[in-house]
């Protein structure tokens, strides 16, 4: 069985719980496979990332597989806007918020009850130095664990969604992120939009960034913000030390 979020934003639970850890999002238009069904609860794996987790059976749509096909193959097209709206039958309005999914709407087979959008799209792969005019969007976002929009976004679902947003696939998890791209030896040798990586007291990586010009980061820690970079990892000036210790810089594009 397949499925498509037909609403703003769901959870993506560990567990087949409303007491469950919240893990991911399931943003509008966001299209997966089902592959457990109990009564109020299903395990999906989202087509974009593999991602796994529980959601809700009353909170997404059932599409046959040969739309799941037609909406994988298709060009990804995502809201623009930091919150737009659905428009439906009777001026229904449904707010989706940036990074929803729109590529259902090139497809007059798949059943979304008529729904339309006015707002911007964006698609295709973009110049890496548009990567930081992306970020600055979620600046002040606060911080939510498994959260992936502007309303509430983890490290890494912050640089997953401004990756996605133009054009370039990062997994879901910080550690996973981590395995992609090559490794620099020097922040020296970075760019703007490059990612940097930190790992906590064990050696796992738990953090993640976007790089700035002029030894800057901006990353998810409380909220979106912005703070210094150097060999040691991110420098909060607020409280003057150390918050994140560096373990490597990756270059994604």
């Amino acid at each position: 069985m397949f499925g498509i979020c037909n609403l703003a934003i769901i959870p993506l639970r560990s567990e087949a719980s409303d007491r469950s850890e919240i893990v991911s999002q399931v943003l509008f238009g966001e299209h997966f496979e089902i592959l457990e069904q109990f009564k109020q609860w299903s395990k999906i794996k989202l087509q974009y990332d593999n991602y796994e987790g529980w959601v809700d059976v009353k909170q997404y749509q059932i599409i046959s597989e040969t739309e799941y096909k037609l909406l994988s193959e298709d060009a990804i097209v995502l809201n623009a806007d930091l919150l737009e709206y659905i428009t439906g039958p009777n001026n229904m309005l449904l707010p989706i918020p940036l990074g929803s999914s729109l590529s259902f709407l090139n497809h007059n087979d798949i059943n979304t009850s008529n729904l339309s959008f006015e707002g911007t799209k964006i698609s295709g792969i973009k110049n890496k130095n548009q990567l930081l005019n992306t970020a600055f969007m979620y600046l002040n976002a606060p911080y939510l664990w498994g959260g992936k929009t502007p309303f509430g976004i983890d490290c890494s679902g912050f640089t997953q969604m401004v990756y996605k947003i133009n054009g370039y696939k990062l997994m879901r998890d910080a550690s996973q992120q981590a395995t992609q791209g090559d490794p620099l030896s020097f922040i020296e040798e970075s760019e703007p939009g490059d990612l940097a990586f930190f790992d906590n007291e064990e050696g796992n990586i738990t953090h993640v960034g976007i790089i700035m010009d002029n030894n800057y980061i901006i990353h998810a820690s409380g909220k979106v913000r912005i703070d210094r970079l150097d060999h040691l990892g991110i420098y909060n000036a607020e409280t003057n030390r150390h918050t994140h210790k560096l373990r490597v810089i990756k270059k994604i594009v």
